[in-house]
């Protein structure tokens, strides 16, 4: 059964972070990870997880009252004992407002980030971080004069000036449009081979921490619940909670039973065949179970429909016959090239949802309220161990 990854859990290099930090109020926390050299961990949760708490902390700007954090062969900060200054531990930070000074421009805003550096090279330096950036056209415009993406990458450049050992990201992109969001992912994910710091991200968007960060971590309520590569985290979520936080639905629950066959997932009408994951558990568990939409595949009377591509993997369309469930098309919601479909079960109070392109649903001419068909790949199918109440609302989220 998969566990949750946890800051101990590997040997650790030099230079990585290591965070393990708890506290039963004003703001709990229970919140452990990691972050080696040159990699980039997202921190994500719904708000009021503890997300920027734990930022502030390793920046030196909050002080929680147990656990410790270490850089490195160097402890930042120890419960009760030592506690490194901001200044010392020279962590750069980057805030989803900028937080740039109003009367200076963009090289002065990132001279004062290099004080470690005689007087007389701060401006050359200063000029050299702004050449990275791509701003050096914009060196003596003040922040009013700079559009939301090139304020960014100021305050990005003044958190590199210091020469950090970690960088801290709190929402970095979240204020600025769509599209220079994806220009500033882009220009982040260049300038990350450039460095061989821990980098450290908040973010609200799953998306963006798919896409950016070498490992998540998921945080609710001040816990860390999980933390892994966002292809674990996605496909192997440890508990229905997790589930429901990083937005994936198709979380049910069945009961084991054992048959000529093997152990199965009775659900309903139908018993599930699982690759594995059902090992250890006693005949009449109750089990709450996953499966990624990319492991679901509808299907039709007359006819098959990937839902996700028509050339999907020979193997997959081997197997599309196994778990073979009978559903109702309760929703199909169109967006644009890819559309949303839920399904009700008769036995199951729960819906399955997945997408599929519009243009596969157009050519299947499925409609709503028609009785379809679904394989649940043996292989997808991911245990999460015992039937809890620890799944949370979606409102929550």
């Amino acid at each position: 059964m998969t566990q949750p990854e946890t800051a101990r859990s590997e040997a650790v290099g030099p230079g990585t972070l290591l965070v393990n930090l708890t506290q039963p109020s004003p703001i709990p926390l229970a919140a452990e990870f990691r972050c080696g050299p040159g990699e980039l961990l997202a921190l994500v949760g719904p708000s009021g997880s503890g997300k920027t708490t734990l930022l502030r902390s390793i920046a030196g700007l909050y002080r929680p009252s147990g656990g410790s954090i270490r850089c490195g062969d160097e402890l930042w900060y120890e419960a009760g004992g030592q506690c490194w200054s901001p200044q010392r531990r020279r962590v750069g930070m980057v805030f989803q407002d900028y937080a740039l000074f109003p009367h200076l421009d963009a090289r002065a805003n990132i001279a004062t980030a290099l004080g470690h550096l005689p007087r007389d090279q701060r401006h050359q330096r200063a000029m050299s971080w702004l050449e990275m950036v791509h701003l050096e056209d914009f060196a003596h415009r003040y922040p009013h004069q700079l559009s939301g993406g090139q304020r960014q990458r100021v305050a990005l450049a003044r958190a590199l000036a210091r020469e950090p050992r970690v960088l801290l990201l709190d929402e970095p992109f979240s204020a600025v449009d769509q599209v220079t969001r994806r220009r500033l992912q882009r220009e982040l994910a260049l300038l990350r081979e450039r460095l061989n710091i821990p980098i450290v991200m908040v973010t609200h968007d799953l998306n963006e921490a798919s896409a950016l960060a070498d490992r998540i971590c998921v945080l609710h309520g001040g816990r860390s619940l999980q933390q892994g590569a966002p292809s674990e985290i996605f496909r192997r979520p440890v508990s229905a909670e997790v589930a429901r936080l990083i937005d994936r639905p198709n979380v049910f629950t069945a009961t084991l039973v054992h048959g000529a066959d093997g152990p199965r997932l009775a659900w309903g009408d139908w018993q599930l065949e699982v690759t594995e994951g059902l090992e250890g558990y006693a005949e009449g568990s109750r089990l709450a179970w996953y499966v990624p939409e990319s492991d679901i595949i509808l299907q039709r009377a007359d006819r098959s429909s990937q839902h996700q591509d028509e050339n999907q993997h020979e193997d997959e369309n081997q197997h599309q016959d196994e778990n073979r469930v009978r559903a109702r098309i309760e929703q199909l919601v169109v967006l644009g090239g890819v559309s949303t479909i839920t399904l009700a079960l008769d036995h199951e109070h729960q819906t399955m949802r997945f997408d599929m392109a519009t243009h596969t649903v157009r050519r299947s001419q499925l409609l709503r309220g028609q009785v379809v068909e679904v394989s649940l790949l043996a292989t997808g199918i991911h245990i999460m161990g015992e039937a809890s109440q620890d799944a949370i609302p979606p409102e929550e989220i």
